[in-house]
């Protein structure tokens, strides 16, 4: 009897493995931070309620808005120390750092050393989401950044509903959600170091550098300053704005939707798993609103997506006596503001040149990450006031607004000289 031919491996079919890599670990890496992320939100209505190592509501926002600020700050400085050390180093690194003092905040004796941890935490839970969306687009082929950005965005969401399908459950014994944040992040780190492969662009920049004299006179501008070169002046202006309005209403939702849904009179399981229910809209929202970016323009499509969701926020302040009625709406709202924000992503990552792309986003996080500290700072302001129902819905509506008018301004298309 013959034996069988076996098909040889073909150069295709081994890119296509390498290429599938990177795209599942950023895809793992942005899960594990919409994860923790979202923790502190599912977990902050126990703390409350048991008085938790001494947490009041003060504490509460004490402690949300500190963590967004580390946050803020990783962001910030991702984008000179992955273009010095790398795309990888830069990843692995911060997975390492946040998942160590995720771990360390569930072991925390008092309030003082949770928020000292969360801090530290965020500056590396910051790091990572704009190093991944760099990371993928540079690997992306296609040249359109919708799909690619979106789908890994996924990642943050479905990091997201894992909590809080785990916080309907355990939110009795908010310990054990930290642990295993950080327990699947220190798994996730091995994997990082043997299959993600250094970004060639990375590589190819490095490269460039040892031949300045053929390069110098044509080369952009990098770095903050090839982000207000010609008219991506305004580019940067109204992405920078619509991303601090879309972070705002991610985080201030993200935070506070269980307790501003229980002050409103609904059970406390009822709104952990609103907070579910919204997170699972976010993760449709982003395969639909990437596929329509690639197919009829980003711009469009986040403008689109900023009004529709002021709508559903504002239609959120209606009181519902039926809870599947309420839980579509939670749904569909959750389907345009979380994508909406990560639409502005993609339109950075599209319109800006290599030279300055893993700046833009970088900043443009960061600069989002201000309304993500703004967000759940003002929202405890109203939920200690008692008055964060209807008005912190009313206000959510017009930060939507807001978006759609920052993105209005941007200019669709600006070549690489800023024209």
């Amino acid at each position: 009897m013959s034996t069988p031919a076996v098909a040889p491996v073909t150069t295709s079919a081994r890119t296509a493995a390498t290429t599938r890599w990177p795209a599942i670990l950023c895809w793992l890496a942005v899960a594990l931070e919409g994860f923790d992320l979202v923790v502190l939100g599912a977990v902050i209505p126990e703390l409350l309620a048991t008085n938790a190592i001494g947490f009041t509501t003060e504490a509460a926002t004490l402690v949300a808005t500190l963590s967004l600020v580390g946050v803020g700050l990783g962001a910030a400085a991702v984008g000179p120390i992955s273009d010095r050390f790398g795309r990888r180093y830069t990843i692995i690194v911060c997975v390492l750092i946040f998942s160590i003092f995720t771990l360390l905040v569930a072991f925390s004796p008092n309030v003082a050393l949770f928020t000292t941890f969360r801090f530290i935490a965020g500056l590396a839970l910051g790091a990572v989401m704009p190093g991944c969306l760099a990371y993928i687009s540079e690997h992306n082929r296609s040249g359109k950044t919708g799909k690619a950005t979106t789908l890994t965005m996924t990642g943050y969401h479905a990091g997201a509903v894992a909590i809080s399908l785990l916080a309907v459950f355990y939110s009795h014994n908010w310990h054990l959600l930290f642990i295993a944040g950080g327990v699947a992040g220190l798994v996730l780190v091995p994997l990082l170091w043997w299959k993600l492969p250094e970004s060639q662009a990375f590589v190819d920049a490095r490269a460039a550098k040892d031949r300045p004299a053929q390069t110098a006179a044509v080369a952009p501008k990098t770095g903050v300053a090839g982000l207000f070169v010609g008219r991506f002046k305004l580019v940067t202006i109204g992405v920078w704005a619509a991303s601090f309005m879309g972070l705002l209403l991610v985080y201030g939702l993200n935070t506070w939707l269980p307790k501003i849904m229980a002050d409103a009179g609904y059970e406390v399981s009822d709104s952990l798993v609103m907070l579910f229910v919204m997170n699972v809209g976010a993760v449709v929202g982003l395969v639909i609103a990437g596929w329509l970016a690639d197919k009829h323009g980003t711009k469009p499509i986040v403008l689109l997506w900023f009004i529709l969701a002021a709508v559903f926020l504002a239609a959120l302040s209606i009181p519902m006596t039926s809870q599947v009625l309420l839980n579509i709406a939670v749904f569909i709202t959750g389907v345009f503001v979380f994508s909406a924000q990560v639409l502005v992503y993609a339109f950075v990552s599209a319109i800006y040149p290599p030279t300055a792309r893993g700046t833009a986003i970088g900043m443009t996080s960061a600069v989002g990450r201000i309304g993500a500290i703004v967000g759940p700072f003002i929202t405890g302001t109203l939920v200690t006031a008692g008055i964060a129902y209807p008005w912190g819905f009313y206000l959510f509506a017009v930060v939507a607004v807001f978006g759609f008018a920052a993105m209005a301004i941007v200019p669709k298309a600006v070549d690489a000289a800023g024209r």
